[in-house]
């Protein structure tokens, strides 16, 4: 069962990202996943959860969904996903390898059970399907900033994330023979508060780039799922993947009954 206060915390992020700093996060973020998403094919992909970023916008699957756990009272501007409720994200309602995408903004760091979530994404992705994962980056100013916050109480981002660094999310991905394709870091302003100091660090964009690559205040991975001893050969999509009346692919039983459930 997820935490509560951690559950709260992925809706709490999404007001956040009303403030001047989650705006700046925002965009980035928005940017980085249209580019990203844009040549990636197949029939499926699915955001999980804060659906105030809508990371599919830029991608042409034919079927695209939004997992919440709550159905979303204002979705971006341009969303064409179908809503589906999922109250854990260990038990996504997916049959198994039926998905070609799946993205995860900022949902490992807020999880009760980060791991568990990212072992579901593997079953439901097919083979050489693709994960992309937002985190926050605790090798960063604003990572340093939120730790502070925990002294003194004056939390910058919600207090309940744990942000997860680069190298422990490899070590999780490759354990799940997922494969790193690429890494990206944004995001190189201090954590200012309002948009004027934040413009007036807007140099220090393509410094970081250049100069401090690996500091900035979030990051985006995108990797590979890597079944051993299969060799793909032409398009290894399926177009009847089993699905239910409204849509959606069918949730794998004996995924269930394995956690005790009917």
């Amino acid at each position: 069962m997820a935490h509560p206060l951690r559950e709260n915390s992925i809706i709490v992020l999404g007001d956040w990202l009303q403030t001047p700093a989650g705006a700046y996060v925002k965009a980035w973020e928005q940017a980085r996943l249209d580019a990203l998403t844009a040549d990636i094919f197949g029939f499926n992909a699915v955001q999980i959860g804060l659906p105030e970023i809508n990371a599919l916008q830029a991608n042409r699957m034919p079927r695209k969904w939004q997992t919440d756990r709550h159905v979303p009272a204002n979705l971006p501007n341009g969303a064409s996903a179908s809503v589906v409720v999922a109250h854990d994200f260990t038990e996504l309602p997916f049959a198994s390898q039926s998905l070609d995408l799946v993205v995860l903004p900022h949902v490992l760091e807020f999880a009760a059970e980060p791991h568990q979530v990212l072992r579901e994404v593997e079953r439901v992705l097919i083979a050489e399907g693709q994960v992309i994962v937002c985190g926050f980056n605790p090798a960063s100013l604003w990572g340093a900033r939120q730790m502070v916050g925990r002294l003194s109480g004056a939390h910058f981002l919600p207090q309940h994330g744990e942000f997860i660094s680069l190298p422990r999310l490899k070590d999780w991905l490759k354990l799940l023979n997922m494969e790193i394709d690429r890494g990206h870091f944004g995001c190189y302003a201090p954590p200012c508060r309002t948009s004027q100091w934040l413009d007036r660090f807007g140099f220090m964009e393509k410094a970081g780039e250049r100069w401090w690559p690996y500091l900035g205040a979030v990051y985006m991975v995108q990797a590979i799922k890597r079944v051993k001893g299969m060799r793909l050969i032409g398009p290894a999509w399926n177009k009847n993947t089993a699905l239910i009346p409204n849509g959606v692919p069918a949730t794998n039983k004996s995924h269930r009954n394995k956690h005790g459930q009917d």
